[in-house]
């Protein structure tokens, strides 16, 4: 046996080389599990030998025992620190979609409820603008003969036609350039026309222009008359009258210029002989013969032409349809 010395000088016994592996304490071929005493564990460490009757397998040798693995089928799992984390961070999950689910939930009702009561205002708004379109076509109705006579006025001339005088307006808009279409009743101009002559003057306070009787009708009690300056000229009802329209006349009656009278229509004669006749109750008187009569929304209706004698209230005019029809200027 060869004898060696160890680092501190003292001989001993010189150990062959050992694998590694082999060398280790639970290797069943090992040096150390030959000689190890049964009373230590298989891991170098001092143990009871009654832990040592536990679930060990004995190794190949017989000297060493190894623990029994549990089958998981069979056992119960116990969660380590990792399993415990993994189960924590899943009821997290669910809380949290838990959670987002319900104020899901109450956000949607609340936007019903927002969608609900913006319905209610949009509808009520709807209701509340009915209601102002309604109430603006009353208005647009509403019977001012202050401005009826603001708007007419300037279209309105009283004429001296030899020694009689009347009333005459602009009508229409197809007058020729720097011209306008009057009309008048013809019994006004009648004694002119009679005589051969065709100039008549039409007159508002110091203005005065100079007219031409252009045609006449005198079955229709109608005449035409042409001057030779542009004057804005009055729209032309396109409806039927009605009893009950209210009215505004305009004439010159006795000579006195602009004068405003208001009334109804009180009957409409589409039958009459004389042709069809408007009939009124506005105050006229002479002079306001030719003069225009008008509704509410600032049209001509008619010409006031006669009142009944001995009586109160009864004016006639012709319509304007007819007097359109026979000079076609409107």
């Amino acid at each position: 046996m060869t004898t060696a010395y160890d680092p501190f000088g003292v001989p001993g016994q010189r150990r062959p080389p050992q694998d590694p592996l082999l060398s280790l304490p639970d290797h069943p071929s090992g040096e150390w599990a030959a000689t190890a005493p049964r009373s230590l564990p298989r891991f170098g460490h001092p143990r009871p030998a009654s832990q040592f009757s536990g679930p060990y397998l004995a190794s190949p040798t017989g000297t060493v025992r190894y623990p029994v693995v549990a089958d998981p089928a069979t056992e119960p799992a116990v969660l380590n620190g990792r399993g415990r984390g993994r189960l924590l961070t899943v009821a997290l999950v669910v809380l949290l979609l838990l959670v987002t689910g319900g104020l899901a939930w109450r956000l949607e009702q609340a936007n019903s409820r927002h969608s609900d009561q913006l319905a209610a205002a949009l509808l009520r708004q709807d209701q509340l603008t009915q209601r102002a379109d309604r109430l603006e076509q009353k208005l647009a109705g509403v019977f001012d003969p202050e401005a009826i006579s603001s708007s007419v006025l300037p279209s309105v001339f009283r004429v001296r036609a030899g020694n009689f005088t009347g009333t005459a307006f602009s009508v229409g808009d197809r007058a020729a350039e720097g011209q306008a279409n009057l009309l008048t009743n013809f019994h006004v101009v009648e004694s002119v026309w009679e005589s051969g002559g065709r100039k008549v003057f039409l007159e508002r306070g110091k203005d005065e222009v100079s007219a031409t009787i252009v045609k006449v009708s005198k079955g229709k009690d109608l005449a035409l008359l042409r001057a030779n300056r542009k004057i804005a000229g009055l729209d032309v009802a396109p409806k039927t009258v009605k009893p009950g329209q209210q009215v505004v006349v305009v004439g010159a009656p006795l000579g006195l210029e602009d004068s405003v009278t208001t009334g109804v229509v009180s009957a409409y004669r589409p039958d009459d002989s004389e042709g069809p006749t408007i009939q009124f109750d506005a105050p006229i008187n002479p002079g306001n013969s030719g003069g225009p009569v008008v509704n509410s929304a600032d049209e001509v209706i008619g010409l006031a032409t006669a009142k009944a004698r001995d009586a109160e209230g009864i004016g006639l005019a012709v319509p304007i349809k007819t007097a359109c029809d026979t000079f076609k200027i409107c």
